[in-house]
C-alpha cells in the first residue's frame, strides 16, 4: 500500500464515478479527493496558486495558462465533451435572422473571453457560418482565470451595475453566449442544436473537448511513472462507464449521458482518451485559441501533454 496521497479535484460524473467510489485505484499513489463547488472555482485556484496536485481544468484555460508560465502540465484525459451550437441565444426582436447578422453588434459572454464553451461557440460561428469574429464586440460578465491574460480590443467588460441577461432581454445586447434565459423573446440562434452538433461530428469530426486533467510539474518531475498511472486509472474508470452506457445500465440517464449515447452511435467510443484519437479536435481547438487571440501563437498539440502520456490511448 502506497503512502503517497495527492490532493485531487474532479467533478463526480459517469466517467469518474468508479474513481470517486474507490472501485478503480491507481498503482503508485492514492487520490485525496477534495470537492469544490462550483468546479470553476477550482480552475481559478489552480491557475492562480497551483493549489491542487491533480485538477480537472478547462481546456482553453490550460492552453492560456501554459503560455503565461503555469507550472502544471496536462494529461490527455478528456473528462467533459459537449456540443456548443445551443449556447448562443438571441433576442428575437433584434433582427438577427442568421449568424452573419451578429457582425457589427454587441454580444454578451458569460464570465470570461477565454471560457472554453465560448471559444468553441465562436468557432462554430466562424467555421460553419462564416462569421468574422473581429467584427463583433464581445461584452464579458466576468474576468479571466489567467490574471495575466490581455484580451483583444474588441473584447470589453460589462458596464458597472449591469447584467448580461437583462441586457439581452432588453435588446441592449442582440445575443449572448452561455447565459441561460427563459424569457419568451430569447431563442437559440441555431435551431435543433444537438442535431446540428451531431451533423458537425459526422461531417468534420467536430466533438469539442471542454475539460482535461493537469498535474503539478514538480510531482511529474519527482515521480516519472505518475502521469501514466493517473491516465490508466482515469481510463479504467471511464471504460467501466462506457460499458454501462453500451449495455443500457445507466440509472436515470442525464442529458450528458444521452448525448454520449448519440455520439457512440456515430463513433463507437464517446470518450476516447489519448492524443492520437483526438488529434484533429485538439488541433481545431488550438486554431480557435490562436485566431481568437486566447494565445499569441500556435502551439504543438503533443507539447501540451506530459511526455510519458503522448503515446497512451484509453
Amino acid at each position: 500500500m502506497t503512502d503517497l496521497k495527492f490532493k485531487t479535484v474532479t467533478r463526480t460524473q459517469g466517467n469518474n464515478r468508479a474513481l470517486k467510489d474507490g472501485i478503480v485505484t491507481p498503482k503508485t499513489f492514492a487520490f485525496d479527493f477534495e470537492e469544490v463547488d462550483p468546479l470553476i472555482a477550482a480552475f481559478r485556484r489552480m491557475v492562480r496558486t497551483n493549489e491542487f496536485d491533480i485538477c480537472e481544468l478547462a481546456a482553453t484555460t490550460y492552453i492560456c495558462a501554459k503560455e503565461h508560465g503555469a507550472r502544471f502540465t496536462a494529461l490527455p484525459i478528456f473528462l467533459v465533451r459537449l456540443f456548443h451550437h445551443g449556447v448562443i441565444l438571441v433576442n428575437a426582436k433584434a433582427g438577427i435572422d442568421n449568424p452573419k447578422d451578429l457582425e457589427g453588434q454587441r454580444v454578451g459572454v458569460n464570465r470570461g473571453y477565454t471560457v472554453t464553451a465560448g471559444v468553441w461557440a465562436r468557432g462554430v460561428l466562424q467555421d460553419e457560418y462564416g462569421v468574422d469574429l473581429r467584427k463583433i464586440t464581445w461584452v464579458l460578465s466576468g474576468d479571466e482565470h489567467v490574471a495575466e491574460y490581455k484580451p483583444p480590443a474588441n473584447v470589453v467588460p460589462i458596464e458597472k451595475g449591469k447584467d448580461i441577461g437583462a441586457m439581452l432581454t432588453s435588446g441592449e445586447l442582440v445575443a449572448a453566449i452561455g447565459v441561460p434565459s427563459n424569457h419568451p423573446d430569447i431563442k437559440p440562434l441555431i435551431p435543433n442544436a444537438l442535431e446540428a452538433g451531431l451533423t458537425a461530428l459526422k461531417t468534420r469530426g467536430h466533438y469539442p473537448i471542454n475539460h482535461l486533467v493537469v498535474v503539478r510539474d514538480e510531482l511529474l518531475e519527482a515521480h516519472p511513472d505518475l502521469a501514466a498511472d493517473i491516465f490508466e486509472a482515469f481510463a479504467a474508470s471511464k471504460n467501466l462507464y462506457v460499458e454501462d452506457l453500451k449495455a443500457g445500465r445507466i440509472d436515470k440517464p442525464t442529458e450528458v449521458d444521452e448525448v454520449q449515447r448519440r455520439v457512440m452511435e456515430i463513433t463507437g467510443n464517446p470518450l476516447p482518451y489519448g492524443i492520437e484519437p483526438n488529434r484533429s479536435v485538439l488541433e481545431e481547438l488550438v486554431r480557435h485559441a490562436t485566431t481568437q487571440r486566447i494565445i499569441t501563437r500556435p502551439v504543438d498539440v503533443d507539447g501540451l501533454f506530459a511526455p510519458s502520456t503522448r503515446e497512451l490511448v484509453g
